[in-house]
């Protein structure tokens, strides 16, 4: 995962806003039983209680610089991607005590939510990688915090479907509504309103509506909550000329069946809002 995804200017503005949030004028508790200690060399560790896939390290380094500057180091052990095992120490944190226990919430906060979605979504993509089939995300992202969930898909399937809606156009069967449910006239009135360097994918319902986007020579073709046997039909029937993706309720118990029919992209929000959190931890270091 190369390094620019998560820049300092990008995500700057959202850990301050999560720090403001938490702790508004101060962490009361902290600044209290701090006052006339001077723990400049506090250390803990960043530990793992169950198996996964780490992801979210930049953030949490960058949490405590913009928290403490320089006041504490954090030293991690494994990089982003990796496999983490229950009981592995990820990192340690030395320090400032007043920092590194004021910032201690929101760098698990982020660092469990994005390496639980890095562990799920890897889940996914084993089961797909046997067929040669992409997993994707949606855009069913938590509000204001896409980048971070973005990331973390991309982390654990190593693709990922648009960022936003000025990336591709997707024709979906509302749009499609507005045209009396006709894919040409709804295609042909973006054609004439879009660059030419963006793609167009279709949202299809039928094995009719597939031969009309075809017709239309969109460049992406979505099977939408189709059956199984559908799907093969419509794999056939595109023969590549199309880019095939399947979406609608993918979960671990069919996503093997459905990359079995030939698709070439599955696209799911569950590898985002089905995870659950990594379960990680600071443990003190006597």
């Amino acid at each position: 995962m190369k390094r620019y995804w998560l820049d300092n200017f990008l995500i700057d503005d959202y850990i301050i806003s999560a720090l403001k949030e938490d702790m508004n004028f101060g962490d009361i508790t902290t600044d209290a039983i701090c006052s006339t200690l001077d723990k400049k060399n506090f250390k803990v560790y960043l530990t793992t209680r169950n198996n996964g896939i780490l992801a979210g390290k930049p953030v949490f380094k960058r949490i405590f610089e913009l928290l403490a500057k320089d006041c504490v180091d954090v030293e991690f052990y494994f990089n982003d991607g990796d496999e983490i095992k229950t009981g592995d120490r990820i990192a340690k944190i030395e320090g400032d005590a007043r920092y590194i226990l004021t910032g201690e919430r929101l760098a698990l906060n982020f660092v469990q939510k994005m390496s639980g979605i890095a562990t799920h979504s890897r889940k996914f993509q084993e089961i797909a990688d046997k067929y040669g089939v992409k997993v994707v995300d949606t855009r069913k992202n938590t509000p204001n915090f896409r980048i971070f969930e973005k990331y973390a898909a991309k982390i654990g399937t190593n693709h990922l479907h648009r960022f936003n809606l000025s990336d591709c156009v997707m024709l979906k069967d509302n749009h499609i509504a507005l045209y009396n449910n006709s894919i040409s006239k709804a295609v042909k009135e973006v054609r004439n309103n879009i660059s030419h360097a963006h793609k167009i994918e279709v949202e299809c319902d039928t094995i009719k509506q597939v031969q009309e986007a075809l017709d239309c020579n969109v460049d992406i073709i979505m099977l939408d909550n189709m059956p199984l046997d559908e799907m093969r039909e419509c794999v056939k029937l595109i023969n590549k000329k199309a880019i095939v993706e399947a979406s609608g309720c993918v979960n671990l118990d069919n996503i093997e069946s459905i990359a079995k029919t030939g698709v070439d992209i599955i696209s799911t929000s569950a590898i985002v809002t089905k995870a659950p959190t990594l379960d990680l931890a600071f443990d003190y270091i006597k």
